[in-house]
């Protein structure tokens, strides 16, 4: 079972995307879930994690910007991207917090650009 994440897209720097991240029952509703980004030539780094009761937490990076969400009853997480700037083009993938090499999906691909 892999996670697949949806929502990516071609934004102007301070625009919003939203990023959905959908999965099976067994995995939402027992592990804490994050969203993670990759860059070309760069190892993929956790942005954003929320723990099955909703507490939240998020790198330095993207702090006060993304806002992390789940929705247990949809199996589903989502990533709420604003202010956006180039710096977070990237791949963005979602998995659980510890990571499991066998969910990662293809990820969805963010480009911001004016």
């Amino acid at each position: 079972v892999q996670l697949q994440a949806s929502g990516g897209g071609l934004v102007q720097p301070g625009g919003s995307l939203r990023l959905s991240c959908a999965g099976s029952g067994s995995i939402f509703s027992s592990k804490n879930m994050g969203w993670y980004r990759q860059v070309p030539g760069k190892h993929r780094v956790a942005i954003a994690e929320i723990t099955t009761d909703g507490t939240t937490a998020y790198a330095d990076s993207v702090t006060g910007r993304f806002t992390i969400s789940r929705d247990n009853a949809k199996n589903t997480v989502y990533l709420q991207m604003n202010r956006l700037k180039p710096e977070d083009t990237a791949v963005y993938y979602c998995n659980a917090v510890p990571f499991y090499s066998s969910l990662w999906g293809q990820g969805t691909l963010v480009t911001v650009s004016s």
